[in-house]
């Protein structure tokens, strides 16, 4: 994210690892799956090839482990006393940002699951758009980013000048 001058950055991360566990149990589960699909094609030829079926298994552990990886690293959010920014994609770039001051209701969202591995979703929801697609999720303790957005909300307003008062003429 490009900074603009007297800009500065007070959030900056990505998703949790935590926050892709379920994507990696599904992932094991279809290295399961695989492996077993292998061993039942190969004891077709009168006995289980062991070697293929865990070089199968090893194929897709390893994708899924990269996949997981680059899906991880390659999303981005970023808070400044300005704007919120979330960056997504390798080969499509998703860009999303919003100006503070658009920002009405920050709410957070965690499953028991999420609640244990002290991961959630912050949803920010937004004047003027009935977009709810503006969300930081799967971020390590989500109730932070709440106090980082206030924090900013704070700043900003403290930075506005204030309104002269009406006068009577």
């Amino acid at each position: 994210m490009e900074v603009q001058p007297g800009e500065h950055v007070l959030f900056s991360g990505h998703p949790s690892w935590r926050s892709i566990l379920g994507f990696y149990i599904k992932g094991i589960l279809i290295v399961l799956v695989a492996a077993g699909v292998a061993a039942l094609v190969t004891e077709i030829s009168d006995k289980v090839d062991w070697a293929i079926s865990g070089g199968v298994a090893a194929a897709i552990l390893a994708a899924v482990v990269l996949v997981g990886l680059i899906k991880r690293v390659t999303t981005t959010y970023t808070i400044t006393d300005r704007r919120l920014h979330i960056r997504r994609g390798v080969f499509t770039r998703v860009t999303r940002d919003t100006r503070l001051e658009r920002v009405q209701n920050v709410n957070t969202r965690q499953t028991i699951l999420e609640r244990l591995l002290r991961v959630g979703t912050v949803d920010f929801d937004t004047a003027g758009t009935e977009d709810s697609d503006f969300s930081f999720v799967g971020v390590s303790s989500p109730r932070k980013i709440v106090e980082v957005v206030d924090k900013a909300h704070r700043e900003h307003d403290a930075a506005q000048p204030a309104e002269p008062a009406p006068t009577d003429l």
